[in-house]
């Protein structure tokens, strides 16, 4: 029985979108369990998706070689016996476990020059596979194979157990609508759509009758602190209230999503939410939320995608220039609601 080990990448959202290649293995190799070594934060997403046997925490700060104590956590995992390791990351020390574990098939994407750690090194064609998406599903399959068409969207599935127990847990009900702000977004501000717009349309949505909740990491109280602040008290602020299993369950609650481009916004896209993802400084063409749910809005400016973590031309019109007012007419409408026609002006819907 074939045992395979796939090192994953450290984002969030980026593990969401690992799910479709991990579906792909799982048809390929039926019986054989399939490990996940990741870092700690994306744990609680990982043992929610049914493809996964097990996963072994990556305990490696980003950026970090620490070449000995990667020797030691590869030769730990010996006793496993893989058959093979899948690679996403393209750096090299992604991929010195596997080759210190004696993997015997290592696969992965050539980058930075890590021929000799990886003996199925696949060279990447950018335009045939546009998405990172297709890029890890390419993946599962043999060496020389295509990607099988169409490639299924990344889905998530709520225990309706751990549902409750995380409102209850909260002190949160579902008497009314539910809308989610997703404010955060890891990378840097570029990403972020401002908090003066996140509190005007946090106003409009309360006045329609939705409750809102803003979700996200420790790393965002402080910009969910100014949302809820500058809406008057109409947000109820639960970053860095929660860990990331329970994000999810909450976000299975929701009636509306408006994220940045942001792990969260992957998580709402496989949960099947209706959502608007704003996007400013990065590209919808590479990871956009797969879900017939989703619409994208991206202003049409000559400087986007610039890929930025902040504005290098210092004005942030990608951001700025999308007002609220450009966001109220994706607001689904409420049973016996009439809704205004506003015009979304300048936008894209991918």
């Amino acid at each position: 029985m074939q045992k395979i080990l796939v090192i994953a990448p450290s984002w969030v959202g980026d593990c969401m979108l690992m799910q479709p290649m991990l579906q792909r293995l799982k048809q390929r190799h039926p019986t054989a369990p399939l490990d996940v070594l990741a870092p700690p934060w994306t744990e609680k997403l990982l043992r929610l998706m049914p493809e996964v046997s097990d996963v072994i925490i990556n305990p490696f700060p980003h950026g970090a070689l620490q070449l000995g104590a990667r020797r030691a956590l590869g030769k730990s995992l010996r006793a496993n016996g893989y058959d093979q390791a899948i690679v996403l990351p393209n750096s090299l020390k992604s991929a010195l476990v596997a080759f210190f574990a004696g993997i015997p098939l290592r696969t992965g994407f050539v980058g930075e020059s890590r021929y000799f750690l990886l003996n199925d090194a696949r060279k990447l064609d950018k335009s045939k596979l546009p998405l990172m998406v297709e890029r890890f599903a390419y993946l599962a399959e043999a060496r020389g194979g295509d990607i099988q068409r169409p490639i299924p969207a990344p889905h998530l599935a709520v225990d309706p157990a751990l549902r409750q127990a995380t409102l209850n847990k909260h002190g949160l009900a579902l008497a009314q609508p539910v809308a989610v702000f997703c404010p955060g977004a890891e990378y840097g501000p570029a990403k972020r759509w401002p908090e003066e717009y996140f509190a005007e349309l946090a106003q409009t949505l309360q006045q329609r009758g939705y409750a809102v909740w803003l979700l996200g990491s420790p790393k965002d109280r402080a910009v969910a602190d100014k949302i809820e602040q500058l809406s008057g008290g109409n947000c109820r602020n639960l970053c860095g209230t929660t860990d990331l299993a329970e994000a999810i369950a909450l976000l299975s609650c929701a009636d509306f999503v408006v994220s940045n481009d942001s792990g969260l916004m992957h998580l709402a896209a496989a949960l099947d939410r209706k959502l608007v993802a704003i996007f400013g400084s990065s590209s919808p063409q590479f990871t956009p939320p797969l879900s017939a749910q989703a619409e994208v809005i991206q202003l049409d400016l000559p400087c986007i995608p610039c890929f930025k973590r902040e504005c290098p031309l210092e004005h942030f019109n990608c951001m700025k220039q999308l007002t609220p007012a450009k966001i109220a007419p994706h607001i689904p409408t409420l049973p016996g609601e009439q809704h205004a026609d506003v015009s979304p002006g300048n936008l894209q819907g991918i």
